[in-house]
């Protein structure tokens, strides 16, 4: 893989922990650099003429760069166990420089107890089917929260808090295939403008003809949806993160994404069974 010079320098300031009052990591003298760097493959001395500690380090992920051991090298600056018994937290560290590694198309994100670097997928998505089956299926939806589950008992969070916006999108995305001959051909990743498409085809706008009880109800899958399709990008390991997620924030989410596609599942079953809605697919 290989990175920006902007995100080299910030990765060199992790690394080093250089030592004055913007640091966001601990200070690693040139010994301990040398050490770091000589268990991905180098095979440095440090002694008498050695380069400052910033020279070394930024021209040795210089050297690095455009390799496969770059990836390794950015999870092995990001180890929690060199932020034990210091004053700095890694999360602090972490989201500096997914502030850089973002404009290179890479994203750090917490898994379990360590720090993994992921690849940002595109966010213009071909609308096709999503679910398998050939039209809405609620055992797939199951499976995908019952992952969410899973990323929150591993203390995932910033995971489950993705897959649960993910699976309302893919819901969404899917009922509109089946309903709407003018699909789009490409989604923009406007997740609040796909549910007000879906809404309108299975005529669920919160107007005057419902009880003041069910419009409300409505009004707030509304907020719901919008809700995900912010902490996506305020909590969530999509985005450079501006406030750290916990438990009861991504059960919040999934629970969220659970009611919305029970719903709109229940609906789109329901008004196919009465032939109130006609699929084109």
């Amino acid at each position: 893989m290989r990175i920006s010079d902007a995100t080299i320098d910030a990765l060199t300031k992790v690394l080093t922990g250089n030592g004055d009052d913007t640091a966001v990591a601990p200070y690693r003298s040139g010994p301990e650099l040398v050490d770091f760097f000589n268990a991905f493959g180098k095979s440095d001395t440090y002694g008498p003429g050695f380069p400052s500690r910033w020279s070394y380090a930024k021209n040795t992920l210089h050297e690095f760069n455009g390799t496969e051991m770059m990836e390794s090298i950015i999870e092995g600056v990001l180890d929690p166990r060199v932020f034990l018994d210091s004053n700095y937290d890694i999360e602090n560290a972490v989201d500096y420089l997914n502030r850089y590694l973002e404009y290179d198309g890479y994203n750090v994100i917490r898994i379990g107890k360590f720090y993994k670097l992921t690849k940002i997928e595109d966010e213009l998505k071909v609308a096709q089917p999503i679910l398998p089956g050939g039209a809405p299926n609620y055992d797939f939806v199951r499976e995908q929260l019952e992952k969410c589950e899973k990323k929150i008992l591993e203390g995932d969070f910033d995971g489950a808090i993705t897959n649960a916006r993910s699976l309302v999108e893919a819901v969404l995305l899917d009922i509109e295939h089946f309903l709407s001959e003018d699909a789009l051909s490409t989604y923009d990743g406007n997740i609040t403008k796909l549910y007000k498409r879906v809404r309108k085809l299975l005529g669920l706008n919160p107007n005057n003809e419902l009880p003041d009880s069910l419009r409300k109800i409505l009004s707030g899958l509304i907020s719901l949806v919008e809700g995900l399709s912010s902490i996506r990008n305020d909590m969530s390991d999509a985005h450079a993160r501006r406030y750290k997620p916990h438990e009861h924030h991504a059960r919040l989410a999934v629970n969220s994404a659970k009611t919305i596609t029970d719903f709109l599942f229940s609906t789109f079953n329901y008004q196919n069974q009465k032939g109130l809605i006609k699929k084109v697919r």
